[in-house]
């Protein structure tokens, strides 16, 4: 039975009628809701969950999936609401964390079974940060004897594309062995390609034996133990559909072809699901998303419920989003939309990148100071947001007083300043490293870390202040500089020097602990690299883990008054996630480490871990406790997924070819390595040309309209003949654009 419902546009302070009537749906059906972005299913799906639970449905007994975490804030929020406990907290996951839950649950049960060497020993569940760590041990013999010759690419990415091969063997569900089979279809030219998918393929299954050998868990793995050895088995597979009687699924079209296996076999048994599927999206394709997978799933459902319009886009916003999709020849004209069009649409042509990055900057300032706009309803996208675009702009709003924020989930951890400055001074506070920092990066982690430094005065104190010798690094302390340097430094500014330099001195003038003292500042258990009762060996005389290093120093150095981290939530927040990812690298590498003398540390080994670019690793925190009341600068894809509408967007670099093409990713494939592929109406299996040029096309499609059905007010351009490196843009998005714009002139014309 099919329900449609139109929502008008605009904002709503209650639910609308087909909102309510969804939400107060007997409970023993299976619903499939369908919709564009921003015609309110989220939220009604929330108040579902929220009607029952205080009817008494046991919060025991629900399941809500998400393929990301971060889409299940809406509901973290609305649960926070109910009165009571409602029977126990409902479960809130994606299919890789219930996946992990379930394994670390079983474990005895498949150890052995799934191929584990030490099946009697407990599992180590690994990030991303510490698969690529393992990773590089891996591949790092295979670079020294030729391996990927011809390939330029950072190591760190070429660590993660290989990951990326087994995560997409995983969540598609073929055989880890058959990647290098299934990517020579990707590339129709030379051999030579070819021999490197061969030498992925040797990668991954190294990998993958290490992996067995030490009881480590990447991603893929997980997901394979779970569906091949778990799910078969009934006694898992009854606890958990005996258990969660009812399911909420969001974003379904999002999620990776075995979630939806694991849902086509769940939802005959429930007593009630409700599938929620965003028409047109499926933008984590690079990550394995199955949105026609996902619709499949409708047939399985008893009723099927459509949400059409908008509560987001005004009408002139969702005539824009009209245009943009004629322009790519999807949709009709729609005529007499001109002036809608243009009250919706604002741009200004610009000959150089700088120009037209400062008159954004302008704009946002008569969005905020003369239209009393919230910062936190302005954001600004790029393909990519490149560190010198995000300084530049950060900078000119600062220069307004307008509050910024910025997220970019895959950078790098050795790109924030935060995260720059505590590993330096870590490895200043570590002689015994023989890991001594350049006077550059010493200068910048002065700056960094003490509040009120700038760059010249900066690199002076570490021309004069800092020194190494043979490799150990050492601070002078500022009473020793002549009277004329100290005051051009000024006293304040030496003060604080000399508060950091004693902090460390005292740090490394502390004495050795025991084994037993380490362990039991490891709350957690998890492990010290030395035995109970023993003296920590003499080559690697440290006092604590390395995380709780971090911890100290920035709890009783640079958080305090007089240090840069001081009241700097952005910084506050790094250093948070620099410290969980040092954790958990300890704890997945513990086991694996060998304890000899000539073994470096683990702070060390995680410093060169960061050296190498590992990118980091997804934290809920950056997304969950962000400032409601800042410019959000951020990559569309990422925008995207955050999945929350605002009332103007800034589109930068519109002529760009990043809006089209895909990254470079020469070790794998997003559209071979899925489960619609090869097509079934195909003769030959060969990634084309033609296929290359409709899946961009497709994708463009998806990402403008997606953006443009999460704003509210105003879309504005930034459009600049030159690009960022100074080359000309006349990238597709830009040639659609025009067309729209000419489109619009005709029609004045006529």
């Amino acid at each position: 039975m099919t329900n449609p419902c139109l929502a008008s546009a605009g904002g709503f302070d209650r639910l609308l009628p087909c909102q309510q009537v969804l939400a107060e749906h007997p409970l023993n059906s299976r619903i499939f809701l369908e919709g564009p972005a921003g015609a309110g299913k989220t939220t009604a799906a929330a108040a579902r969950l929220l009607y029952h639970l205080e009817a008494g449905v046991s919060g025991h007994s629900v399941l809500l999936l998400t393929p990301q975490r971060t889409l299940a804030e809406p509901y973290h929020r609305a649960v926070h609401t109910v009165r009571g406990d409602a029977g126990g907290e409902i479960t809130i996951s994606t299919v890789g964390g219930l996946a992990q839950r379930m394994v670390d649950l079983f474990w005895p049960l498949i150890a052995e079974e799934a191929g584990f060497a030490h099946p009697d020993r407990p599992p180590t569940f690994l990030t991303l940060e510490t698969a690529q760590y393992h990773m590089a041990r891996v591949v790092r013999p295979l670079l020294d004897e030729g391996f990927f010759e011809g390939v330029i690419i950072d190591r760190n990415r070429l660590y993660s594309q290989i990951i990326d091969n087994l995560n997409k063997a995983a969540v598609v569900g073929f055989p880890h062995t058959e990647i290098g089979r299934r990517l020579k279809p990707a590339w129709g030219g030379e051999e030579r390609r070819e021999r490197i998918y061969e030498q992925a393929q040797i990668c991954a299954v190294r990998f993958r034996r290490d992996c067995l050998e030490h009881n480590l868990l990447d991603f893929s793995l997980q997901i394979e133990v779970f569906f091949e050895h778990l799910w078969m088995r009934p006694i898992c597979r009854d606890y958990l559909m005996d258990r969660y009687r009812h399911l909420v699924v969001d974003n379904v079209e999002e999620d990776v072809p075995v979630a939806h296996d694991l849902l086509r076999q769940w939802l005959p048994t429930a007593t009630s699901a409700l599938l929620i599927y965003d028409r047109e999206a499926g933008y984590r394709r690079f990550l394995g998303a199955d949105p026609e997978g996902a619709y499949a799933l409708r047939a399985l459902c008893d009723e099927h419920v459509a949400f059409d319009g908008s509560l987001v886009m005004n009408r002139a916003v969702e005539a824009l989003g009209d245009e943009l999709a004629r322009s790519m020849d999807r949709g009709g004209p729609s005529p007499g939309a001109s002036d809608q069009v243009r009250s919706a649409l604002a741009y200004k042509y610009h000959r150089y990148h700088p120009e037209m990055v400062a008159w954004v900057a302008d704009e946002i300032e008569v969005l905020v100071r003369e239209q009393d706009v919230s910062p936190g309803e302005i954001v600004v996208l790029a393909p990519y947001l490149s560190d010198a675009l995000r300084f530049s702009l950060t900078h000119r709003l600062e220069e307004r007083s307008i509050p910024t924020r910025s997220h970019r989930p895959s950078r790098a951890l050795r790109e924030e300043p935060a995260a720059q400055c505590l590993l330096t001074l870590a490895a200043i506070a570590h002689p015994e490293w023989q890991f001594a920092p350049t006077h550059f990066d010493v200068a910048y982690a002065l700056m960094e870390a003490i509040d009120g430094m700038d760059l010249v005065r900066a690199q002076l104190f570490a021309q004069i202040c800092y020194r190494s010798r043979d490799g150990v690094p050492t601070l002078a302390s500022f009473d020793q500089l002549r009277p004329e340097m100290q005051e051009r430094l000024t006293f304040v500014l030496g003060e604080r020097h000399e508060g950091l330099r004693a902090w460390i001195e005292e740090y490394v003038g502390s004495p050795p602990r025991t084994a037993d003292e380490v362990c039991d500042a490891d709350p957690g258990g998890r492990a010290s690299e030395v035995a109970p009762g023993d003296e920590e060996p003499e080559v690697d005389r440290r006092r604590q883990p390395f995380d709780h290093f971090l911890s100290r120093l920035f709890g009783e150095l640079l958080s305090q008054p007089g240090y840069g981290f001081h009241r700097d939530y952005d910084a506050a927040e790094v250093a948070a996630n620099l410290i969980e990812s040092v954790r958990k690298f300890r704890w997945a590498t513990e086991g694996t480490r060998p304890r000899n003398g000539t073994t470096p540390s683990l702070g060390q080994e995680y410093i060169e871990m960061v050296k190498d670019g590992v990118i980091a690793a997804q934290y809920v925190r950056s997304w969950r406790f962000e400032p409601d009341d800042a410019v959000l600068l951020a990559p569309a894809y990422t925008f995207l997924i955050r999945n929350r509408p605002v009332d103007y967007q800034f589109w930068l670099n519109v002529g760009g070819r990043g809006w089209w093409e895909r990254l470079y990713q020469p070790l794998t494939h997003p559209y071979v390595l899925s489960r619609g592929w090869p097509p079934s109406d195909r003769e030959t299996t060969t990634w084309t040309d033609a296929d290359e040029v409709a899946a961009r096309r497709e994708a463009l499609y998806r990402l403008t309209q997606g953006l443009i059905r999460r704003c509210r007010c105003r879309v504005t351009l930034g459009l600049s003949e030159l690009g960022e490196r100074g080359y000309q843009q006349k990238g597709p998005l830009l040639q659609a654009i025009q067309r729209v714009l000419r489109g619009l002139a005709a029609e004045s014309a006529s």
